[in-house]
């Protein structure tokens, strides 16, 4: 009985390494077909979740998959991180293994697209810009999210230095992001006096929306990675999130470097 369980024991550890070792084969072989495909500057980060991942690849359908790609140049802003799950990926194994994957029908795609400080900062014209979320308080004096009478899908603390008449001087607003028609609007509403802005600049009234006008700005994503439509914009971790889904669609591989 001993040895049985010995056997057995040795028998699931080899299992447990082919499992593993055949899910990091197939993660390696996409993630260059990736790299290829899209003409990335470096392998994107691929992850098969779900175990067992043998069982899924003789199927030849994937529960879940997750792609991330970081320095992908954007025809909307500079260089921008994607990120992608795939969930219910239907492609032979075969297929992974010989390097034919160009395409990949999914059951359902959640797609993000993270623009960081630096790169929007490029779009406004403020070098030094940066990026954070207001504080859940609305009782620090910003008045919320500032009356433009727009729909808001998230708001955030820009902070940059712009020039301020004659004189050039750091300054913080809040600014709402919106979603219209698709578009990632940047609605730059009042000066931010908060802990995460500047408190020492004062701006004449009269060249306060002079001021606004500089942190504003329109983003026209032209759909996320693979086709998606955005449905969500937020500020994190100092840059700007796009979110987007959809369901029962294909995607080509190559597409990541044509958003």
């Amino acid at each position: 009985m001993r040895k049985l369980i010995i056997g057995i024991v040795f028998l699931l550890g080899l299992g447990l390494v082919a499992d593993f070792g055949a899910a990091a084969y197939a993660e390696y072989r996409v993630s260059r077909e990736l790299r290829t495909g899209a003409s990335l500057e470096s392998d994107p980060e691929v992850t098969f979740n779900g175990f067992p991942f043998l069982t899924q690849a003789l199927g030849g359908k994937y529960k879940d998959v997750y792609v991330r790609a970081t320095g992908v140049q954007s025809d909307v802003v500079g260089e921008v991180t994607v990120e992608a799950d795939l969930r219910g990926v239907t492609v032979p194994f075969s297929d992974i293994v010989n390097g034919n994957v160009t395409q990949l029908p999914v059951d359902k795609l959640d797609g993000r697209m993270g623009i960081n400080a630096t790169d929007l900062g490029k779009l406004l014209n403020i070098p030094d810009l940066q990026v954070s979320s207001p504080p859940a308080n609305k009782s620090d004096g910003t008045g919320g999210s500032g009356g433009t009478g727009a729909s808001t899908a998230g708001a955030v603390v820009l902070t940059g230095t712009v020039a301020v008449g004659p004189v050039e001087t750091a300054v913080s607003v809040q600014a709402n992001l919106v979603l219209e028609g698709g578009q990632v609007k940047i609605v730059a509403s009042n000066l931010y006096f908060g802990p995460e802005g500047k408190a020492d600049f004062s701006i004449p009234a009269a060249l306060e929306p002079v001021v606004l006008g500089l942190f504003s700005y329109t983003i026209d994503p032209q759909a996320l990675p693979y086709g998606i439509q955005p449905s969500l914009v937020y500020a994190e971790g100092g840059r700007i999130v796009i979110e987007g889904s959809a369901e029962n669609t294909t995607i080509d591989l190559a597409e990541l470097q044509n958003r």
